[in-house]
């Protein structure tokens, strides 16, 4: 009987360290990060600070003419998350400010795009430079009235 009490405590202990384990390593996973300048915690964690603006496009169409700006500007993008629905980036190679961009599909023609990042001069900067720029496209439907 003794020898079944202890078995099953082991069994309760060894769970218990199992669990502890799985769950520390999500929080290793994202030291790792940190620690090799990728992580998006930063950008995650400012994301309701961040500066939003909808849109008249579709998602992929937003994603597409988000990172032609972001070449232009010669911005670093360091992670792109299709599950988190981001774009993480650095100002340029020499600046490693983080900024995140995270779009959020409203329907089939219109995607809301948020600004999010730790310093308030490099939101504002990237929001007016990339709304901007998403702004004055010439519009699918300018294009086939040039055309007919």
């Amino acid at each position: 009987m003794a020898y079944r009490k202890r078995q099953f405590w082991l069994g309760i202990i060894g769970c218990g360290l199992l669990v502890s384990l799985l769950f520390g390593c999500a929080t290793l996973k994202e030291a790792t990060r940190e620690f090799a300048g990728i992580s998006t915690k930063a950008l995650e964690d400012n994301r309701g600070k961040a500066i939003k603006k909808t849109f008249n496009y579709d998602y992929f169409t937003c994603q597409t003419k988000t990172l032609g700006v972001l070449k232009d500007l010669g911005a670093y993008v360091y992670a792109k998350n299709t599950s988190k629905d981001l774009i993480a980036f650095y100002l340029s190679e020499k600046d490693t400010t983080p900024v995140g961009l995270f779009f959020t599909e409203i329907d089939f023609s219109h995607t809301q795009i948020e600004v999010s990042s730790p310093s308030t001069y490099a939101k504002e900067l990237i929001a007016e430079k990339v709304f901007l720029a998403i702004e004055s496209s010439v519009s699918l439907d300018k294009i086939e009235e040039k055309i007919k």
